[in-house]
């Protein structure tokens, strides 16, 4: 593998949950401005791609992927193959992860820690030789992070992670605590997130960065102004359906449109656990006639229905479990289409959409505000061409991904100096 202008054989190994994955487009995106700039990667990815299907983009990464067992019982014999391999050759290492295993799964009791354990070993044996890897980086606190942290502790290599969202809010703050020591620097992709993170680890010498994920700017090319819109209004949301998207909000704002004599047409573009709850709630509401359910799309076909909607909408909150979202990359998309953006207040988002100067901004769980806000933003034209031009600058100023992964290499330069 590899790109002609590798700055060294030196190799940053990303280890993922998954890959490639439809809504992880920043990480592609990352890997990919990474190998222009001359970094070697290798992906370990936890899992197979859940989708058949993948971005246009992931096509020209040159990486190589190696793929660990996803789970323990039906590749057990695999598993204490390389493990018991890799204790003898590196009986003291072996020892310090399991003593680190035992004292991690004492905190939390969950069993997940041993398959970390596992899987870092297989890593090690397997997947670690001959490809010049000098440190781990890690997307997503949660398991990625784990695997990586017992992979540094067997080959002796130094580890970091970017945190993002989901794998912040539901972690053990005990755990996140002890990853954020044992790491040789920290990155996130929101100030909310960088705060929290700060706070949990209050004491540590473990550098925290925060660097925004970014689109591709090249990706979207919107119409010069933003048209008026005019009924039926095309509006559209994309999202997982999952509590933290606040979909009930949405949809009951819609209700609330439509008791107020707007006839518009709502796509949902996502997929998620939460399918049925979705159906059940758009059939007790009455909107199935007005609403589309489209399911996952690739990022092409994506952008295809922002050029030809009227509204962007999201619902964010934050869910029982603690979980909610950063900074949704879908907003910044829809901001650079020239897309009226309405969203709620919830954890990065202010960072981002300032009402009634980038869009507009109301509190989560408020059908109704949201539902006001929709209406302004469809039927205010001298509004919606203001925000949207803002929206576009801001979106050029401060979340284009090219400058921001070109920022986030010279943290990896200045942390890892093995692979600068």
């Amino acid at each position: 593998m590899g790109n002609a202008n590798t700055r060294s054989a030196a190799t940053l190994c990303m280890v993922l949950k998954g890959y490639p994955r439809i809504s992880e487009t920043f990480i592609s995106n990352e890997i990919l401005i990474l190998e222009s700039l001359g970094y070697k990667i290798h992906i370990i990815s936890m899992r197979h791609p859940r989708e058949p299907f993948t971005h246009e983009s992931v096509k020209a990464i040159q990486a190589d992927v190696d793929y660990l067992p996803s789970s323990i019982m039906p590749n057990l014999h695999i598993l204490l193959y390389h493990n018991l391999l890799l204790a003898l050759k590196r009986p003291r290492p072996y020892l310090k992860a399991m003593k680190k295993a035992v004292d991690r799964w004492l905190r939390t009791r969950r069993s997940a820690t041993l398959k970390h354990l596992l899987q870092a070993g297989l890593l090690v044996h397997k997947c670690l030789p001959g490809k010049g890897i000098v440190h781990f980086h890690a997307h997503f606190a949660h398991s990625p992070t784990s695997v990586a942290l017992f992979s540094s502790i067997l080959a002796g290599l130094p580890y970091s992670f970017f945190a993002h969202a989901k794998d912040i809010y539901t972690s053990d703050v005990r755990q996140l605590k002890e990853k954020i020591d044992m790491a040789r620097f920290v990155a996130t992709c929101t100030r909310y997130n960088h705060r929290y993170l700060s706070t949990i680890s209050a004491g540590t010498t473990t550098p925290l960065f925060c660097v925004y994920h970014g689109i591709n700017l090249d990706y979207f090319s919107p119409d010069e102004s933003c048209p008026a819109a005019v009924p039926p209004y095309k509006i559209i949301t994309v999202a997982r359906m999952a509590e933290k998207k606040g979909l009930d909000t949405v949809y009951r704002a819609l209700a609330i449109l439509r008791e107020r004599g707007m006839e518009f047409r709502h796509t949902l573009i996502g997929e998620g656990d939460d399918r049925e709850k979705v159906q059940d709630l758009i059939k007790e509401l009455d909107l199935g006639a007005r609403t589309r359910l489209c399911g996952t799309l690739t990022h092409e076909e994506v952008i295809s229905h922002y050029k030809e909607s009227d509204l962007f909408v999201l619902g964010c909150q934050i869910a029982d479990n603690g979980d909610r979202d950063g900074i949704p990359n879908v907003m910044a998309e829809s901001m650079a289409m020239n897309l009226p953006v309405v969203a709620t207040d919830v954890s990065g988002i202010p960072e981002f959409l300032e009402d009634g100067v980038t869009g507009r901004m109301v509190p989560s769980k408020n059908p109704e505000m949201l539902a006001d806000a929709m209406e302004a933003l469809l039927t205010d034209e001298a509004l919606r061409k203001r925000v949207t031009t803002a929206a576009r600058k801001r979106v050029e100023q401060d979340f284009d991904n090219k400058i921001l992964v070109r920022e986030l290499a010279g943290k990896y330069k200045a942390m890892i100096p093995e692979i600068g």
